[in-house]
């Protein structure tokens, strides 16, 4: 009887993976509420940082306009606006998921192993594979589309060692790691619930890349910036569902960034 039970024990699912049911943990809120959520997270942690940082006009005794251009043209204030941004990201995700069951796991904050930063490297070349036969597909068949516009990130003018860690830190290590647990996260966990993998991997990058819109400043929006940042999210999400985790996109986000910087700030000190 004994032997008996022990193989019966040994037949049941969860004797053999105690963790299958934290992997395949879903989102138990309502979807339309994740997405709603995720986007007054995003663009209220932008407002909420811009005024904490226009607080410092008051000890200053500095004009509306002044704190305007400190804010603009301040590497340190720039710094401190995507710190402050996606704290406030991170945070407010947080919040909300960790209301439900298996919140954190659902979204993809499980954790790490060894293979997700190789995901993550590996799919590196894929993604600027994709990427450039997309820009050659689509400028043929959109002839008008500026290719080489250039995208407005701020952090101009940068100089000496101390502005180019804060640089490094605000491009290549902030925005991957609250980038991806909202946008691939959250959102991408609330779409799935509801809609077909590839529906909600499309509706995900299409909300992505909208947001990278502006970042054409006043030349007006950056579509060759939505199309990267569409593509980018596309393979994000891929090794999302690959490794049930966010670490290997998170990875990527940061190696895709880390290249513009090193092409931007290091390889032009360099000339």
């Amino acid at each position: 009887m004994s032997n008996a039970s022990t193989d019966k024990s040994l037949q049941r699912p969860e004797a053999q993976l105690p963790d299958a049911q934290h992997n395949n943990a879903k989102a138990h809120w309502n979807p339309v509420l994740g997405v709603i959520v995720g986007a007054v997270i995003f663009f209220g942690a932008q407002i909420i940082s811009e005024l904490l940082l226009s607080l410092y006009r008051y000890p200053r005794h500095w004009t509306a306009q002044q704190v305007i251009n400190w804010l603009t043209n301040s590497i340190t204030a720039q710094f401190l606006f995507i710190l402050f941004a996606e704290v406030l990201v991170v945070f407010g995700v947080y919040l909300f998921v960790k209301r439900y069951k298996d919140g954190l796991r659902a979204i993809g904050l499980r954790k790490p192993k060894w293979e997700d930063p190789v995901y993550g490297l590996i799919a590196l070349p894929v993604y600027f594979g994709i990427y450039i036969l997309a820009v050659i597909v689509v400028a043929h068949v959109i002839p008008g589309l500026n290719i080489n516009e250039k995208q407005q990130i701020g952090f101009n003018h940068v100089s000496g060692v101390r502005e180019m860690i804060m640089t490094f830190i605000s491009l290549v290590i902030l925005p991957p790691i609250a980038e991806e647990i909202l946008f691939r996260g959250l959102i991408y966990s609330s779409l799935k619930k509801k809609l077909p993998v590839y529906a909600a991997a499309i509706a995900t990058s299409l909300l992505f890349a909208v947001g990278h819109l502006p970042e054409g400043g006043s030349a007006g929006p950056l579509y060759i910036a939505a199309l990267d940042t569409f593509i980018l999210s596309l393979v994000l999400i891929y090794l999302r569902e690959k490794t049930g985790r966010l670490w290997a996109s998170m990875t990527l986000h940061a190696l895709k960034n880390g290249v513009a910087f090193f092409l931007i700030y290091v390889a032009a000190v360099a000339r």
